[in-house]
Parts: structure tokens; sequence; C-alpha cells
């Protein structure tokens, strides 16, 4: 039986505080909270026996991944291709305007626009094309083999953007419903190919295209 994948944002950190657009590696790093969150994580984690953790590259996945580690008797192993979506010339940026402008691209790309992109920043496309074939790897290595559940500490806006892609959500939901800091998105693989999303932060499947008001931190 194949074992699940779950995409864990990362703790709470500075930017998120400030609400600011931090997404070029290697990024903020957690608040206190943000370290008693991921701690949080870990223990929630224990009962599921995870075969394998993965971190992106940014320093608040790595900090979460460490904290979680110990819980789950496992090492991190960081890769590539799994890091926020980037925001390109509003990196950095916490002004209202900002905000608005990197949230109609994202709920463009929900609607089934992949193409379109912020100002230097990265269509859905980049973003599919860069984290997908990592997912597929951890699919054919570890969660095909049967050894258990993969854990991906990762980010915000890219794990909803990944796992509505690949488990077909509703554009509307996956807008409206963000991830806090350390909430998971479960993806299951289905027989013969495509995978099936079981768990959204609170929510479990089926999902429905229903929007509600999203988040104060568009990243979540």
């Amino acid at each position: 039986m194949s074992g699940k994948l779950i995409l864990a944002r990362h703790g709470q950190t500075v930017a998120n505080v400030a609400r600011r657009l931090d997404t070029k590696l290697p990024g903020a790093e957690l608040t206190d909270l943000g370290i008693e969150q991921a701690r949080t994580l870990g223990r929630n984690l224990v009962d599921r026996g995870p075969s394998l953790l993965v971190a992106s590259r940014a320093i608040r996945a790595r900090q979460t991944a460490e904290q979680v580690a110990p819980a789950v008797g496992l090492a991190t192993e960081v890769r590539d291709g799994v890091h926020e979506v980037q925001a390109g010339e509003l990196e950095d940026r916490s002004d209202e305007e900002s905000h608005r402008l990197f949230m109609k691209v994202y709920e463009e790309w929900h609607s089934g626009d992949l193409r379109t992109r912020v100002p230097g920043g990265e269509s859905a496309l980049d973003v599919l094309d860069r984290f997908v074939p990592v997912v597929e790897s951890l699919r054919a290595d570890h969660l095909d083999a049967g050894s258990g559940d993969v854990v991906v500490v990762s980010h915000g806006a890219a794990i909803r953007l990944v796992a509505a892609y690949l488990g077909k959500v509703p554009g509307g939901f996956a807008t409206g419903n963000h991830l806090a800091n350390t909430e998971t998105v479960e993806l299951v693989p289905v027989p013969g190919g495509g995978w099936e999303c079981v768990r959204w932060g609170s929510f479990t499947g089926p999902f429905h295209d229903t929007h509600r008001a999203g988040a104060d931190d568009p990243m979540g």
C-alpha cells in the first residue's frame, strides 16, 4: 500500500509577522513561535511514522524540519525545486498594493491561466516544472515502494498550487483556504498514475469550489 505525501508549510517567520513577500532564497528565519509550531508539527507526526523528511533550501523550511526531525527519528534531506513561488519585483514588499497584485496573479493561476506572472517573478508553469518532478521522484522511490509517508516541508503558495494541480482541487477552494504555518496538505498516489488530495489543513476531501476570505499572509 502506498504511503501519503504530506506537504507541510514552515513555521512562522519574522517576514510573516511583518507581512513581507519573502520568497527569494535563503529567506527569513523562524520566530520563537515558529520554532514551537515546528516542534508541535513533529509531535503530531510521530504516530504517522514517516519514512522520509524533506525540506526546501529556504532557511525557514530547514529550521522547521530540524525541529521535526528528533520527534520522528529522521535526518532532513534538503531538495532543490520545492521552494516558494518567486515574487520577482514584489520581493520583500509589504504594502497592500503588492499583496493585491500577487493575489490577483495567484487567483488567475487557479482559474487556469498558468502563464501569467508578477513582474520579474515566476509563472505557475515555472513552479510546477520545478516542483512536480520532485514529487514524482519521491513517489517512485518511496511511496510506491510502500515505505511509509513522506513529509516535505515547503511553502504556502507553492503547496496550494501543486496540491490543487495534482489533486484536481477546485481553484476557488485552493485560493480561498490558505494554510496557516505548519498546516499540511495530504496527497495519496492513485494506482496507475495521478493523485488524490485527501486533506487540506483542517478540511478533508472531497473539496468544493466555494470561495471564502483569504489570509492576511498571501504566502499562506
